[in-house]
């Protein structure tokens, strides 16, 4: 040892500022545990993970958001392609069941139906294969759906089947008589001449056939006003004794889901023993108007749209129409984006006359149509004229 050097280093006395400097080696380490979570002494140092737990661990979560969305958006148009291509097969047979003379009576529109006002005809036979009903082709429900799409609303007018009204080339008789005699074309015709307002597509169901179009969207939910026992039409049982004990159809109040064969019960039922005002054409009316738009809320509802690619095809079997597959999308997305809260329900009216059970039209009509279509307010009907007395609601059927 150098006589200048000294066997020990000399350190300044008090504290100095910063943090106490660690071990050599130590920086940068923890201390490492192992199995059970047991410290594994000085020194050690944790070892790195490998395989695909590190590569997704050194993958930021943000790189697999534009992978998910874009896989959503191929899955998204393959459903698409695969519901359009479904559907077109049902459409164009819908469109071969509807004659060229009912297409030449309607009113051309331009412009997209998710983006201009459309009026569509909505007429509804019953030619059931049964006794009296074969050959009956009067259009038991004639109703007007009017889309509103700037406002997103639509509104619904029934027109009662016993209104007396001219007939093209036929004369004065009830309004549903124009199907039977000269079938869609005449009705489309009888229907814009009486009311004033362009028809622009037309939709024709058969309810014989309703049934089957309900169960394939697995059954409808319908509000009844109130309880409703039927008298003994179609009665469901084999025998004449059983017939005769059988009460009839009955529907208790409130909402309620139906399958193919309750929901075309209950639009057929004229009569509720229950409430004899509740018996006209009037009430029957509005029966199939709340089924048919619980026919249109489950074709539009994400059950029906998601199945689509399995059973589109099937949905338009009971209809002969001029929308195009196209079109008919354009209608559903309307329909998804209007609120039920907000859809119109309008009715025309007429005062029972001479002519049997005839409704002579009610001079009030002219109002509801201009609340049909959206140029005055709406109107309940009033009950001092009558129990066929016209007007419209907003959120709710008429009764």
């Amino acid at each position: 040892m150098a006589p200048d050097d000294k066997p020990y280093r000399v350190y300044k006395g008090g504290r100095a500022k910063g943090k106490v400097p660690a071990p050599r080696g130590a920086a940068g380490t923890r201390p490492a545990r192992g199995e059970g979570g047991r410290y594994r002494g000085p020194g050690a140092v944790r070892q790195a993970r490998t395989g695909r737990l590190a590569f997704l661990r050194g993958v930021r979560w943000r790189r697999w958001i534009p992978i998910g969305l874009a896989t959503l958006l191929v899955l998204f148009v393959i459903w698409a392609l695969a519901s359009f291509f479904a559907v077109e097969g049902g459409v164009s047979d819908a469109n071969k069941r509807l004659d060229a003379a009912a297409r030449a009576a309607l009113t051309h529109q331009g412009g997209l139906l998710i983006s201009h006002a459309t009026t569509i005809l909505v007429l509804g036979t019953d030619n059931a294969p049964i006794a009296g009903r074969t050959s009956d082709n009067h259009s038991d429900s004639i109703m007007l759906v009017r889309t509103d799409p700037s406002h997103h609303r639509i509104a619904y007018l029934s027109i009662p089947r016993d209104l007396r009204v001219p007939v093209p080339g036929v004369g004065n008789t009830k309004i549903n008589a124009a199907m039977q005699f000269g079938g869609p074309a005449l009705a489309i015709k009888t229907i814009a001449q009486f009311t004033g307002i362009p028809i622009n597509h037309v939709v024709v169901v058969n309810f014989a056939d309703f049934k089957e179009l309900i169960n394939a969207v697995g059954g409808i939910t319908v509000d009844v006003p109130d309880a409703v026992r039927s008298n003994r039409f179609d009665c469901p049982y084999a025998t004449q004794t059983q017939c005769q004990r059988w009460q009839g159809w009955r529907f208790r109040k409130g909402s309620q889901h139906m399958d193919g064969e309750q929901a075309l019960v209950y639009s057929r039922i004229r009569e509720n023993l229950l409430n004899p005002r509740e018996s006209s054409d009037i009430f029957r009316s509005s029966r199939q108007q709340a089924v048919t738009q619980g026919v249109l809320s489950k074709l539009t509802s994400f059950s029906t749209l998601a199945g689509l690619p399995f059973h589109g095809g099937s949905l338009v079997k009971p209809v002969s129409t001029d929308l195009s597959t196209w079109q008919l999308f354009e209608l559903g997305w309307v329909k998804f984006r209007s609120s039920s809260g907000s859809a119109l329900h309008c009715r025309l009216g007429g005062d029972s006359s001479s002519y049997g059970s005839d409704l002579t039209p009610s001079e009030d009509n002219v109002t509801v149509l201009a609340e049909f279509l959206g140029k005055s307010a709406p109107q309940l009907p009033n009950p001092a004229n009558g129990p066929f007395a016209p007007g419209c609601a907003v959120g709710h059927t008429l009764t």
